[in-house]
């Protein structure tokens, strides 16, 4: 796992900026402190020139040159190494291949590569090491660009093909691994991280629909192409970018086949096993490494699974880490915990965050995290902390499951919306009552949920969600703004499927909201601490084989995810498959913090000058429901904790 840079002058007679592709590099040292590396490429010539950084080995430096700030080239691909597959220097990078005439950066692992490798060795090729990149650069030139299709994993890379002068850039399907660009003044500047752009000479307009459009609903953080600067973007999951002759090109390799929504044929029986299949493989798959694997643990069947089936596969003691709160029940999961470590013999590690370690990490978080945090943060950021400092380098995570398995409560409005759309009036009677009686007092709401998921299709759900479900911070100005920026539609990419209600749910929370910037924070928090996240349950196979089954072997009231706790409920101890009451992965940030321990730090914010200069704040409307939240009024807590993160962001990217 690894950092990349890269700057390409579409212009073969003008050079490019060897010290900024330097300073673009190390910004994201964190991501890989162990190797350092750079190639400059000259124009229409069969030349390109390696050097070695501050970081690399002494064999890396005994094999090429110290890095040349001077060097003339049209092409400059930057790399920071965190090393987990083929430890050696054969799996250096930049990668160049003289013979092939090609040279690759690759951050992200292939987990196929070893069958890969066998079908190349087979067609006559042959490796100087273990390496997946090296799989990848024969892999493109064996195949083409439709190599892509070949590959289970997770990947944001870069290939340089020299006898085609062409730039081939490439993310994984699901967006686990990131790629930014920004095309300006005749340059293509990307990387893995945003903060690598912006040193860069671009535009730094903010983008003013994605910052109001993320404040107001928290899982649009990341969203399309955009981000919080309007000449940055992100390429998007499933895309490839081919520069050649001057031009940018972007094409789709990859979507979920909506009409194979809810279609399978097989039984559930049937499916669980399947399921259980898929599952096992991928597992299996991400546990290829050459340094040991740890495992993030609540107390919840995802991590659960992926211990108590991963554990078996060692031959080492797994360790596992995990974040509590005393003093909130809700968020503490020892007890579950325990039980898991009961049954397989693991080494449980645990951090309890104060209220001060948040206020100690939310600026450097911030940082790492290029867009404001969510209120999360500090559990994620302890749990990579404390696996970094335990020697971690790979953690299994259980991201993705609740997207494609229904594994949230308004997956289940959506179920019963489609079971009253059918008219399966007897069903959902029969249904609806386990449902509710789960939180009484929740029912009358949950019931006009339902209502609204049955008369409104998502995209509408979503734009009454941004506009009254959380109160508005902004001035008239920027609202006014920001809805210019969007062009009046700020869920444009919001997809209302021909299929049922749940599987549109499911399908925009994977492409368009939630699971996105899950993967953003994850990537973030993980790779600031050079540790590397690995996701089973994102297998493109496994998620695709779920999208295919009926939405009753998904939620059968009061349970939810029932494909995934059946298949799995012999792996996992029956606490934990059973469980109703699983918490979100959370911090009593909202709920207790910034009405006690961080009060006079929010004030401070809240009534100084820089705050009230900003000009983006209503201020009369935020103090006022500051003041509501310390006498008690719950409902605004989360918009005021946004509206600290986005300052405080302001504050870091001046």
């Amino acid at each position: 796992m690894c950092g990349i840079a890269g700057i390409f002058s579409l212009n073969p007679k003008r050079k490019i900026d060897m010290p900024l592709l330097y300073e673009m590099t190390k910004r994201v040292h964190h991501r890989g402190p162990d190797d350092e590396g750079y190639l400059a490429i000259a124009a229409g010539r069969p030349e390109a020139w390696a050097f070695y950084g501050e970081d690399s080995s002494a064999e890396v430096k005994a094999k090429f040159k110290p890095f040349d700030a001077n060097c003339v080239a049209q092409v400059g691909f930057g790399f920071q190494r965190l090393p987990t597959l083929e430890l050696s220097e054969s799996g250096h990078q930049p990668m160049y291949d003289a013979a092939l005439g090609l040279a690759i950066i690759f951050n992200g692992e292939i987990f196929n590569h070893q069958e890969l490798r066998a079908e190349l060795i087979k067609a006559n090729y042959s490796f100087v090491g273990h390496s997946d990149t090296e799989v990848l650069l024969k892999a493109y030139h064996a195949w083409g660009r439709e190599f892509v299709h070949r590959l289970a994993g997770m990947w944001g890379f870069s290939i340089w093909d020299q006898k085609e002068q062409t730039l081939f850039i490439s993310r994984d399907r699901f967006g686990i691994k990131p790629v930014y660009y920004a095309l300006e003044n005749g340059y293509l500047y990307w990387g893995s991280e945003i903060k690598q752009i912006l040193a860069a000479p671009i535009d730094k307009t903010q983008n003013k629909a994605m910052i109001w459009r993320s404040m107001k609903v928290a899982a649009m953080m990341v969203y399309d192409d955009e981000t919080y600067w309007q000449s940055i973007h992100t390429l998007k999951p499933g895309y490839n970018m081919i520069v050649k002759a001057g031009k940018v090109q972007i094409e789709q390799y990859y979507k979920l086949d909506r009409d194979s929504f809810e279609r399978s044929p097989l039984s559930f029986d049937e499916a669980k096993e399947e399921y259980l299949r898929l599952f096992l493989n991928s597992l299996k798959l991400h546990m290829h490494s050459d340094v040991e694997i740890g495992s993030s643990l609540s107390g919840g069947m995802d991590s659960s699974a992926i211990v108590c089936m991963g554990a078996p596969l060692l031959d080492y003691p797994l360790r596992t880490f995990s974040t509590y709160y005393e003093n909130d029940p809700a968020l503490d999961e020892r007890s579950y915990i325990e039980i898991v470590a009961a049954k397989n013999g693991i080494q449980t590690n645990y951090c309890a965050p104060q209220a001060q370690d948040a206020l100690n990490w939310w600026e450097r978080a911030t940082y790492l995290n290029d867009l404001p945090l969510n209120s999360a943060f500090v559990s994620q950021y302890a749990l990579m902390k404390m696996a970094h400092e335990a020697g971690i380098r790979v953690l299994l995570s259980g991201q993705g499951s609740d997207e494609m398995s229904a594994g949230y409560r308004h997956a289940t409005y959506r179920y019963f919306a489609d079971l009253i759309r059918s008219l399966r009036l007897g069903k959902f009677a029969g249904e609806i009552g386990h449902f509710l009686s789960a939180k009484p007092l929740q029912s009358m709401g949950d019931l006009a949920k339902i209502a609204m998921s049955v008369a409104l299709p998502e995209s509408t759900l979503y734009a009454l969600e941004a506009k009254h479900y959380r109160f508005n911070p902004f001035t008239k100005e920027f609202n006014k703004e920001a809805k210019a920026t969007a062009q009046g539609d700020f869920m444009r990419q919001i997809s209302d499927l021909p299929a049922s209600r749940m599987s549109s749910f499911l399908y925009n929370m994977v492409n368009n909201t939630s699971l996105m910037t899950l993967l953003h924070s994850e990537d973030r928090m993980s790779m600031g601490h050079s540790v590397e996240s690995r996701a089973p349950f994102l297998d493109h196979r496994l998620v695709e084989f779920v999208f295919s089954l009926p939405a009753s072997y998904k939620i059968q009231p009061p349970y939810r995810k029932l494909i995934h706790r059946k298949a799995l409920e012999n792996c996992v101890p029956q606490e934990i498959s059973e469980r109703k009451d699983k918490s979100v992965f959370g911090s009593p940030f909202c709920s207790r913090w910034m009405r006690h321990e961080h009060k006079d730090f929010i004030q401070d914010i809240l009534y100084s000058q820089e705050f009230r200069n900003r000009g983006i704040w209503n201020l009369p409307v935020v103090q006022q429901r500051w003041q509501g939240y310390l006498s008690g009024k719950n409902r605004d807590a989360e918009m005021l904790y946004n509206v600290m993160s986005l300052e405080l962001w302001h504050r870091i990217f001046k």
